[in-house]
């Protein structure tokens, strides 16, 4: 399933929870902002997670006041403000801001964290020439289940280089994904994988993940980076939970270069 919108300034949600979450039970949503313009957030029975993906504005919380920069989600790593249900947040744009927002439901308590660019986990992989290199990407992660056990969901980021493949080979899991794509180029596209089906990806967009299979590749000439987003079912959190599809099992053999151009005679 994916999702477009035409986007205003301010708020603009993709999913809702209780009345179109689309089996995510999650709100998902962009937040656009002017310079000079703030936005509130306080949500009495749900966790946030504020996420920065271009331009400056200040976060305040809990009587903390931080201001964040982020030229693009291509050159810069992110900041990450992660909130408890009940906690007023305010958003002070200094430029054009765009934030990527996602809330579920959690009546845990905890304390609000800010993610700043050196706390962001980061793994390499597919650079080691594993597929002939096709599936080289950068894995960032803000929380997950093993750093953040209270919360109801997952963050992360991954960087999908021009022409490469991620989310590869095929696998699933479970707990209902979402991904919100960014590209380097306003025209850039890519493919998506999931559901059962296959659709095309662009700027902005966000694809529902609930089911099957799923893989993901940007169009050459195109970096693409997309925010990954799962909710934990409950007794069922997702622990770096990975289905591979047995079909395509093999890929994960050191020697399944070796097949690729051998020519014979």
């Amino acid at each position: 399933m994916y999702i477009t919108k035409e986007l205003k300034n301010g708020y603009n949600p993709y999913l809702t929870m209780g009345t179109d979450d689309r089996g995510t039970m999650m709100d998902v949503g962009l937040l656009i902002l002017e310079e000079g313009q703030s936005y509130g957030i306080s949500e009495p029975e749900k966790e946030a997670a504020i996420l920065l993906l271009e331009g400056r504005a200040t976060f305040e919380y809990e009587g903390e006041s931080r201001e964040c920069a982020r030229r693009d989600c291509f050159k810069n790593e992110a900041w990450c403000l992660h909130v408890p249900l009940g906690t007023n947040v305010n958003i002070a744009a200094h430029s054009h801001v765009e934030i990527y927002i996602q809330m579920t439901d959690n009546d845990r308590r905890f304390d609000p964290r800010l993610y700043s660019p050196e706390d962001v986990m980061v793994q390499h992989a597919g650079d080691k020439g594993e597929l002939m290199g096709c599936m080289r990407r950068e894995i960032k992660t803000f929380f997950d289940y093993e750093s953040a056990p209270y919360s109801n969901m997952v963050l992360g980021e991954v960087l999908n280089f021009p022409g490469k493949w991620s989310s590869y080979p095929p696998h699933h899991h479970p707990q209902p994904e979402v991904y919100f794509y960014r590209f380097d180029y306003p025209m850039g596209f890519g493919a998506g994988f999931g559901n059962g089906g296959i659709y095309k990806t662009g700027h902005n967009g966000l694809s529902i993940i609930n089911h099957g299979f799923h893989s993901q590749t940007a169009a050459p000439g195109y970096a693409m980076c997309y925010m990954w987003g799962i909710r934990h079912l409950p007794g069922d959190p997702w622990r770096k939970t990975r289905i591979d599809d047995e079909e395509h099992a093999w890929l994960w053999k050191p020697d399944a270069n070796e097949h690729i151009f051998k020519m014979e005679g």
